[in-house]
């Protein structure tokens, strides 16, 4: 029997009073937590399975029939990766109305429920994100490095079994959510830019520079960074806009959904401390973290930004929301030149915290208040609600 780890979410608690999305990217690890953390269906549908899905193609009215066949009035219904058959929602509209049953959906694909009209639940059902292992999870685990996590990134299946490659989730990701769902025309094109994606995980990025250099139109790289976005390969972070005393970048940094993918699809080996990449894949690692703790903890008013002048000259890695400014070194000695950015944007005075996530062996606070962690100390005290407060 495999392994499993526990998961941080509760989607359990939810199902007690309403349906529920549970969205998040392919092997992440949505399936095994519907069946290992959550109540008892009275109905189980994957729609993986193509017999089901061809099924639901020929006869759209299944579902209801086979509610109704069965007799089925209360109790939860799980219907697995629901983007392959978004006119299946028609039903599950009806019977949340009608009838004590509630929802488990899961879907990789945001992109497929818009199209298929997943907002006709008028929010009927609470969207829920999945991401791939974080901090508390694995913590305590005695092969958790970040050696380790480089290497195998942080999808349960790859972290669990680093025997399974990570090479092979590049073409499930072009089969699954690109060449089976027509997504794009130019399919030769749009593997060269995810690979080009890849290479550029989070750097700013000025689409017509970036179309320039992969060979195709401006519009094509807006709009494949847009389906990225809705198959949540990516996340966007945005650049924070309300400094007093300088003008900031327009423009968006992305950052691959997991660490280990990134590095496989740009065809990096693992990267040893002293090479640029360690920092970039380190800084990466430290972006999901952030990005996991805003969703599991609920906390919808607080955007993940960074800060940039738009002459490129002061960049400060991550602000959440108004609270911290974060710079991220994968030094083991923070030095002054490591300072210069943060403690600029520390004139302005907004932030009531600025750190420094490092590779220091203990924490020290400096003088002006810039507080110096060890990372595993900074993802302590984030996952505890002391950088952020619920």
């Amino acid at each position: 029997m495999k392994e499993y780890i526990k998961r941080c979410i509760d989607v359990d608690r939810i199902l007690d009073r309403k349906s529920v999305f549970l969205i998040g990217p392919r092997m992440c690890g949505k399936s095994m937590y519907a069946k290992n953390e959550v109540r008892k269906p009275v109905l189980y549908w994957n729609l993986l399975s193509n017999t089901l899905y061809y099924r639901i193609v020929r006869n759209p009215a299944l579902l209801e029939e086979t509610l109704k066949a069965e007799g089925i009035t209360e109790g939860l219904v799980v219907i697995d990766e629901i983007q392959r058959a978004p006119q299946l929602l028609y039903t599950v509209h009806q019977f949340i109305e009608d009838t004590d049953i509630v929802f488990l959906m899961t879907g990789s694909s945001v992109r497929k429920l818009k199209a298929g009209g997943v907002n006709l639940l008028g929010g009927r059902a609470l969207e829920k994100k999945m991401h791939p292992l974080c901090y508390p999870e694995i913590k305590d685990r005695g092969d958790y490095t970040l050696e380790r996590i480089f290497r195998t990134g942080l999808l349960p299946e790859m972290y669990l079994y680093p025997e399974e490659s990570l090479d092979a989730y590049e073409g499930l990701y072009i089969e699954t959510e690109i060449q089976l769902e027509n997504e794009v025309n130019d399919l030769p094109g749009f593997i060269n830019f995810l690979e080009k994606a890849a290479l550029s995980n989070g750097q700013q990025i000025n689409f017509s520079a970036f179309a320039s250099d992969v060979g195709v139109s401006r519009q094509s790289i807006k709009t494949w960074y847009k389906i990225l976005l809705d198959t949540l390969m990516v996340m966007e972070i945005k650049p924070y806009g309300k400094t007093k005393k300088r003008k900031e970048t327009s423009f968006s940094r992305f950052y691959f959904f997991d660490v280990g993918i990134a590095r496989s699809i740009a065809h990096m080996t693992v990267p040893t401390e002293t090479m640029t990449e360690y920092g970039t894949l380190f800084e990466t690692y430290i972006a999901m973290e952030i990005s996991a703790y805003i969703d599991y903890s609920g906390l919808h008013n607080i955007e993940l930004t960074y800060y940039r002048t738009s002459d490129g000259k002061r960049e400060v890695d991550f602000i959440i929301g108004d609270e911290a400014a974060i710079e991220v070194k994968s030094a083991k000695t923070v030095t002054d030149k490591h300072l210069a950015n943060l403690r600029e944007l520390k004139e302005e005075e907004i932030f009531s915290s600025y750190i420094v996530v490092s590779r220091e062996e203990s924490p020290r606070m400096l003088d002006d208040g810039i507080l110096i962690l060890p990372w595993k100390d900074f993802l302590e005290r984030l996952w505890n609600g002391k950088i952020i407060k619920k």
